[in-house]
């Protein structure tokens, strides 16, 4: 294993002799569900030190990339952080060694902690500031009461405050031990990746803790002296892995922001009650999260939330139209297709849909998957998610 790696990392390779850049995707099957209870926020400051942290020779991992006219970034999410670059094919060797090296052997020091969090402390202000992200945090937190899906993923400003080096260097002995791949996607491989072991691997099953059920109906109050708000609402869907996830892939296209789905023409083409709204669902492991965020007015919240049931209540009784349906399966199979023609993009997908490089996973079946999506298992899913169905927003009014 280079560079002394504990962790069972595999690589993806994925060649295309064509590209003049090489895109490195490293995924780690771990996530800020993983925080200690009373740290909420430390895996993702971990994920700032790796990538900020000097390097011998002084410059950060991401300093060095970016000297080289290569861009990178990193990322954490509930169940998996991404560490990533693209670079200039000719440089891919060098980035590679030295991706590994600042993960797997990063300078941590009390100085670059207090720095970097210092600089968590200005994002986590940013996002505090953005009702649009606020509102997400609040319709997990509504979904999964208690459990670590329904922290925010960057932590507490006052548990991160209480982080100390002891506890950021035992997050990374965690981290370097779990399971993770490096998907690379160009040319050719890089020479240091050589020795580790091609394709997915089975990982041990992480442990799956119960959740309580959310509570039932809105959790809303409309900010009615605020000019806009931000409108989320949110029903468990199936976990991870579950073969009925396409049907509910596909019903968030139906009320996605394409022009051509239902909620589009609801909310914009027949009643112009918001500009800015789509649709997404994730899963996890012991449930998902379907999701519809809408941007609109306060005083027309109500109406928005009505026009979402309305329109599941209508795929639930009837389904949606076949030539809505074919469109939505479409949509869903172009997102993929889309995400393989830019290499970045192709890698960061390979490491999501290989669970960190746990699961077999192909576009193939895939999209085979989101094809054979019928209009009873769409009435199902609507079903589903309509009787389940939260409100948040914010900003918050007050009863």
């Amino acid at each position: 294993m280079p560079l002394g790696t504990t962790a069972p990392m595999s690589l993806i390779p994925v060649i295309d002799e064509r590209l003049r850049t090489t895109s490195l995707c490293l995924a780690v099957a771990s996530g800020s569900r993983d925080d200690p209870a009373d740290r909420g926020g430390a895996a993702h400051l971990l994920e700032h030190l790796v990538m900020s942290v000097p390097m011998a020779g002084g410059a950060s991992f991401s300093e060095r990339v970016e000297r080289l006219g290569g861009r990178t970034n990193a990322e954490t999410g509930l169940e998996q952080m991404l560490y990533y670059a693209q670079v200039h094919a000719d440089d891919a060797d060098e980035v590679a060694g030295l991706l590994l090296r600042a993960f797997t052997a990063p300078d941590f020091t009390a100085a670059a902690l207090d720095d970097e969090r210092e600089v968590v402390f200005q994002e986590l202000a940013a996002a505090a500031a953005d009702p649009a992200d606020v509102v997400q945090d609040a319709v997990l937190g509504a979904l999964f009461p208690g459990h670590p899906l329904g922290r925010p993923v960057g932590g507490d400003p006052e548990q991160l405050r209480a982080v100390t080096l002891a506890d950021v260097r035992a997050a990374h002995t965690a981290l370097v031990s779990a399971p993770s791949t490096l998907v690379v996607v160009g040319p050719r491989l890089p020479t240091v990746l050589a020795g580790l072991p091609r394709g997915t691997r089975p990982a041990p099953e992480p442990p799956v803790l119960p959740a309580p059920e959310p509570g039932p109906g809105a959790v809303a109050a409309w900010p009615l002296d605020a000019d806009y708000c931000w409108v989320c609402l949110g029903a468990r869907s199936p976990e991870a892995g579950s073969a009925l996830r396409p049907a509910y892939t596909v019903l968030a296209q139906l009320l996605g922001s394409s022009p051509s789905s239902l909620l589009y023409r609801a909310l914009r083409g027949e009643r112009q009650l918001s500009y800015a709204f789509q649709a997404w669902d994730r899963g996890y492991r012991e449930a998902g999260a379907w999701r519809v965020l809408v941007g609109t007015s306060p005083q027309q919240a109500d109406e928005v939330v009505g026009t979402v049931r309305g329109l599941l209540a209508g795929l639930a009784a009837d389904g949606p139209a076949p030539e809505d349906l074919a469109a939505a399966r479409r949509q869903a199979e172009m997102s993929l297709l889309l995400d393989t023609e830019e290499p970045l993009e192709h890698a960061r997908l390979v490491a999501d849909r290989t669970a960190a490089g746990t699961r077999p996973w192909s576009l193939d079946a895939e999209t085979a998957a989101l094809r054979a999506v019928t209009a009873g298992q769409i009435r199902t899913a609507a079903a589903d998610v309509a009787a389940r169905l939260l409100v948040t927003v914010r900003p918050e009014g007050t009863r």
